[in-house]
């Protein structure tokens, strides 16, 4: 029986990336489904599996004599090149379309009517077998390319998002094909960006992040576990609204427009060496910053200063919230409009409690509860943890029995329940795993997206943003200070 086998693989993907697959093996007669967000490695992954990326440790065996892989990218390539042909828009009446047929494009590497005639019947395109392929709809150029693929009889066939620009009954009618081309015994493996894209008939399913394939099994048993499962979730969650705070949120207390912090020239010293040095900053409505730079670069300082815990912001040029610091502000006034998550938090966060009771506590700014809550704190919380897809035994959990992600979560929620002005995560996703790591960024999404808070995200790498990210403020090394370059980021 046919088999690829990969053991301890790591693939090169440039000088500094690589793709690890430390242990999968695909059998005759399987279907696969591979699921990851965008820049987990999904296209990678197809590659190697193909055999096309190249291989720097490990080894990957393969008995399969035949195989096809196909992605959107070949596609759009095929479409492009066949318009660039002739253009059609100058041909004089006289002048024949030189653009190819569906049925030479099915045919292009192995000429056979009759195979062509039999697949084209079987995918329903038969009827469009003279027309030109560049003239035809995404969903038919789609079933085109996998006629192409399935000539030579393929012994394992690798499709990256096939889905991808298909409406919702051309993607029924695709999976529907596939389905068949399973019970005919084809080898499949679907890579996918959702879970809910993976068609009935799969078997086998693998999560990709951050280029590692860090879980694979039967389908059903993968979606049932909790990290994968919460996922999942994730993907239903757009446009839901968030739970409303249990008082006004502190933000509708601001002039609209306002900026919400103003640092100028900011310097910070300790013994004449500087932390900060003449850092000018403002974070107007509406922007999410990252905050990146090496360690001992001054992050932690500028976040104590936007805390109102530092003591040398009295001593600096600093508006907060609307407020100059040292104009008679308390610390109260402050921290109304901040929600905070940190490493140091999360470890700091050691009083034997409920989940529920940790998410509670950010109604109190507390760690732990020490007055009486209302019912309507627990119905917001209820619906915290709804959100986060975390049923009624995994919020009555003790909050140290959850992964390391989902306690992150939890403390995301637990700062998100005022509805705060501004959501600081510093560092959050550190001592997380791939997978708990897909699934901070992905809520973390969800949760800013969804509401009016804005996020400040401080991090040593560029690469863990958040898609909502839209600006970035950089601590680059400069003899024996810092200096700081500010970037607008595009949409994601």
């Amino acid at each position: 029986m046919s088999a690829l086998h990969i053991s301890q693989g790591v693939f090169r993907l440039s000088d500094t990336q690589t793709l690890i697959l430390n242990d999968l093996t695909l059998r005759a007669g399987e279907s696969w489904a591979f699921v990851g967000a965008n820049g987990s490695g999904k296209s990678s992954l197809a590659r190697a599996l193909a055999g096309s990326l190249p291989l720097l440790k490990g080894e990957r065996v393969c008995s399969f004599p035949r195989i096809a892989h196909l992605s959107f990218e070949q596609l759009q390539k095929l479409v492009s090149d066949e318009w660039q042909r002739n253009n059609t828009d100058l041909l004089s009446p006289d002048e024949d379309d030189t653009g190819r047929t569906t049925a030479e494009i099915i045919q292009d590497e192995l000429k056979d009517p009759e195979r062509c005639e039999k697949l084209a019947t079987l995918f329903g395109i038969q009827h469009l077998l003279a027309r030109r392929f560049k003239y035809l709809s995404t969903g038919e150029t789609r079933k085109t390319l996998l006629c192409q693929a399935l000539m030579p009889k393929p012994d394992l066939l690798i499709l990256d998002e096939p889905f991808d620009g298909l409406d919702v009954k051309s993607r029924e009618q695709l999976a529907g094909l596939l389905g068949e081309l399973a019970s005919h015994g084809y080898t499949l493996v679907l890579v996918l960006n959702r879970f809910d894209e993976i068609p009935d008939f799969v078997q086998h399913a693998g999560v990709l992040a951050d280029c590692t394939l860090i879980e694979t099994g039967e389908k059903q048993k993968l979606l049932e576990q909790a990290l994968i499962a919460q996922l999942a979730h994730s993907e239903k969650l757009a446009g839901v609204a968030l739970p409303e705070a249990d008082d006004p949120s502190a933000r509708y207390t601001l002039p609209e427009g306002e900026p919400r912090i103003i640092l100028r020239n900011g310097v910070v010293e300790y013994n004449d060496r500087p932390i900060l040095h003449n850092l000018s900053w403002t974070v107007n409505p509406g922007e999410h910053w990252q905050i990146i730079g090496p360690n001992g670069a001054g992050k932690s300082t500028l976040l104590s200063l936007i805390t109102g815990d530092h003591p040398q912001g009295y001593s600096n040029d600093l508006t907060l919230f609307g407020r100059r610091r040292g104009s008679g502000e308390t610390i109260w006034d402050i921290k109304k409009h901040i929600g905070y998550v940190s490493s140091s938090l999360h470890l700091e966060y050691r009083v034997s409690t409920s989940v529920r009771n940790v998410i509670l506590s950010g109604f109190f700014d507390s760690i732990g509860i020490y007055q009486a809550v209302s019912d309507r704190q627990h119905k917001l919380t209820r619906q915290w943890l709804n959100m986060l897809g975390m049923d009624n035994a995994t919020a009555d959990a003790p909050f140290h029995s959850l992964s390391w992600g989902q306690q992150r979560l939890a403390l995301i929620a637990r700062a998100l329940v005022k509805h705060p002005t501004l959501l600081i995560l510093d560092e959050p996703l550190q001592g997380l795993d791939p997978l708990n790591r897909q699934l901070v960024r992905r809520f973390v999404d969800i949760l800013i997206g969804e509401g009016e808070t804005q996020l400040l995200f401080v991090s040593h790498h560029a690469e863990d943003a958040p898609e909502c990210i839209t600006k970035r403020l950089s601590f680059v090394a400069d003899g024996d200070v810092y200096r700081y370059e500010f970037a607008d980021l595009p949409p994601r």
